[in-house]
Protein backbone atom coordinates (compact mmCIF):
# COMPACT_ATOMS: atom_id res chain seq x y z
CA UNK A 1 0.00 0.00 0.00
CA UNK A 2 1.44 3.36 -1.08
CA UNK A 3 0.49 6.30 1.17
CA UNK A 4 1.80 9.85 1.26
CA UNK A 5 1.61 12.37 4.07
CA UNK A 6 1.37 15.92 2.76
CA UNK A 7 1.94 18.70 5.27
CA UNK A 8 1.30 22.35 4.61
CA UNK A 9 2.62 25.66 5.91
CA UNK A 10 4.68 25.92 9.08
CA UNK A 11 4.60 22.18 9.76
CA UNK A 12 8.30 22.12 8.89
CA UNK A 13 8.72 23.88 12.25
CA UNK A 14 7.30 21.05 14.36
CA UNK A 15 9.45 20.59 17.44
CA UNK A 16 10.28 24.31 17.47
CA UNK A 17 6.96 26.12 16.93
CA UNK A 18 4.61 26.37 19.91
CA UNK A 19 5.62 23.08 21.56
CA UNK A 20 2.77 23.48 24.06
CA UNK A 21 0.34 23.11 21.11
CA UNK A 22 2.28 20.96 18.62
CA UNK A 23 4.72 19.03 20.81
CA UNK A 24 8.51 18.95 20.86
CA UNK A 25 9.19 16.20 18.32
CA UNK A 26 10.23 17.04 14.77
CA UNK A 27 8.07 15.59 12.03
CA UNK A 28 11.10 13.94 10.46
CA UNK A 29 11.80 11.96 13.66
CA UNK A 30 8.13 11.08 13.98
CA UNK A 31 7.94 10.01 10.32
CA UNK A 32 10.93 7.68 10.73
CA UNK A 33 9.18 6.04 13.68
CA UNK A 34 5.96 5.82 11.67
CA UNK A 35 7.79 4.06 8.83
CA UNK A 36 9.16 1.51 11.29
CA UNK A 37 5.78 0.86 12.88
CA UNK A 38 3.89 0.66 9.56
CA UNK A 39 6.54 -1.27 7.64
CA UNK A 40 3.85 -3.04 5.60
CA UNK A 41 3.09 0.30 3.87
CA UNK A 42 5.22 2.29 1.47
CA UNK A 43 5.15 5.68 3.19
CA UNK A 44 6.18 8.94 1.59
CA UNK A 45 6.33 12.45 3.02
CA UNK A 46 6.06 15.86 1.40
CA UNK A 47 5.93 19.31 3.00
CA UNK A 48 5.56 22.75 1.45
CA UNK A 49 4.71 26.22 2.65
CA UNK A 50 3.45 27.10 -0.85
CA UNK A 51 -0.21 26.53 -1.70
CA UNK A 52 0.36 25.85 -5.41
CA UNK A 53 3.03 23.26 -4.66
CA UNK A 54 0.59 21.40 -2.40
CA UNK A 55 -2.02 21.42 -5.18
CA UNK A 56 0.56 20.18 -7.68
CA UNK A 57 1.54 17.33 -5.34
CA UNK A 58 -2.11 16.31 -4.89
CA UNK A 59 -2.50 16.23 -8.69
CA UNK A 60 0.73 14.22 -9.04
CA UNK A 61 -0.17 11.47 -6.55
CA UNK A 62 -3.96 11.66 -6.59
CA UNK A 63 -4.45 8.97 -9.22
CA UNK A 64 -1.64 6.54 -8.39
CA UNK A 65 -1.32 6.32 -4.58
CA UNK A 66 -3.60 4.28 -2.32
CA UNK A 67 -4.08 7.04 0.23
CA UNK A 68 -3.20 10.60 1.13
CA UNK A 69 -2.98 12.06 4.63
CA UNK A 70 -3.28 15.82 4.32
CA UNK A 71 -2.55 18.39 6.99
CA UNK A 72 -3.00 21.58 5.00
CA UNK A 73 -2.29 23.75 8.05
CA UNK A 74 -3.77 27.23 7.76
CA UNK A 75 -4.62 26.63 4.09
CA UNK A 76 -7.38 24.33 5.36
CA UNK A 77 -9.39 27.40 6.28
CA UNK A 78 -8.57 29.61 3.30
CA UNK A 79 -7.83 27.57 0.18
CA UNK A 80 -10.73 26.79 -2.10
CA UNK A 81 -8.05 25.60 -4.54
CA UNK A 82 -6.87 22.85 -2.17
CA UNK A 83 -10.46 21.80 -1.53
CA UNK A 84 -11.07 21.62 -5.27
CA UNK A 85 -7.87 19.59 -5.76
CA UNK A 86 -8.98 17.03 -3.16
CA UNK A 87 -12.36 16.81 -4.90
CA UNK A 88 -10.75 16.36 -8.33
CA UNK A 89 -8.53 13.37 -7.50
CA UNK A 90 -9.43 9.68 -7.05
CA UNK A 91 -7.14 8.75 -4.15
CA UNK A 92 -8.90 8.94 -0.76
CA UNK A 93 -7.74 11.78 1.47
CA UNK A 94 -7.84 11.85 5.26
CA UNK A 95 -7.61 15.36 6.71
CA UNK A 96 -5.46 15.60 9.86
CA UNK A 97 -4.77 18.42 12.29
CA UNK A 98 -2.48 18.09 15.29
CA UNK A 99 -4.43 20.55 17.43
CA UNK A 100 -8.16 20.55 18.09
CA UNK A 101 -9.16 23.17 15.55
CA UNK A 102 -12.61 23.50 17.15
CA UNK A 103 -11.01 24.79 20.36
CA UNK A 104 -9.11 27.47 18.46
CA UNK A 105 -10.07 30.73 16.74
CA UNK A 106 -13.45 30.80 14.99
CA UNK A 107 -11.92 31.08 11.51
CA UNK A 108 -10.26 27.68 12.05
CA UNK A 109 -13.67 25.99 12.36
CA UNK A 110 -14.12 26.23 8.56
CA UNK A 111 -12.43 23.62 6.35
CA UNK A 112 -12.41 23.61 2.56
CA UNK A 113 -10.85 20.12 2.70
CA UNK A 114 -13.40 18.29 4.89
CA UNK A 115 -16.34 18.14 2.43
CA UNK A 116 -14.19 16.14 0.00
CA UNK A 117 -12.17 14.05 2.48
CA UNK A 118 -12.76 10.42 3.42
CA UNK A 119 -12.59 11.56 7.04
CA UNK A 120 -11.13 14.11 9.42
CA UNK A 121 -8.99 13.65 12.52
CA UNK A 122 -8.02 16.51 14.79
CA UNK A 123 -6.93 17.14 18.34
CA UNK A 124 -4.88 13.99 18.99
CA UNK A 125 -1.43 15.41 18.34
CA UNK A 126 0.84 13.39 16.07
CA UNK A 127 -1.22 10.30 16.90
CA UNK A 128 -3.70 11.67 14.35
CA UNK A 129 -1.38 10.52 11.58
CA UNK A 130 -1.36 6.97 13.04
CA UNK A 131 -5.15 7.01 13.14
CA UNK A 132 -5.32 8.24 9.55
CA UNK A 133 -2.98 5.46 8.44
CA UNK A 134 -5.11 2.87 10.20
CA UNK A 135 -8.23 4.21 8.48
CA UNK A 136 -6.59 4.02 5.05
CA UNK A 137 -5.34 0.47 5.68
CA UNK A 138 -8.80 -0.84 6.54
Amino acid sequence: MKIIIINGPNLNLLGKREPEVYGSQTFEAYFEDLQNRFSDCELWYYQSNVEGELINKLHEVGFSYDGIILNAGAYTHTSIGLGDAVKAIETPVVEVHISNIMQREDFRHQSYISPNAKGCIFGFGLLGYDLALESLRS
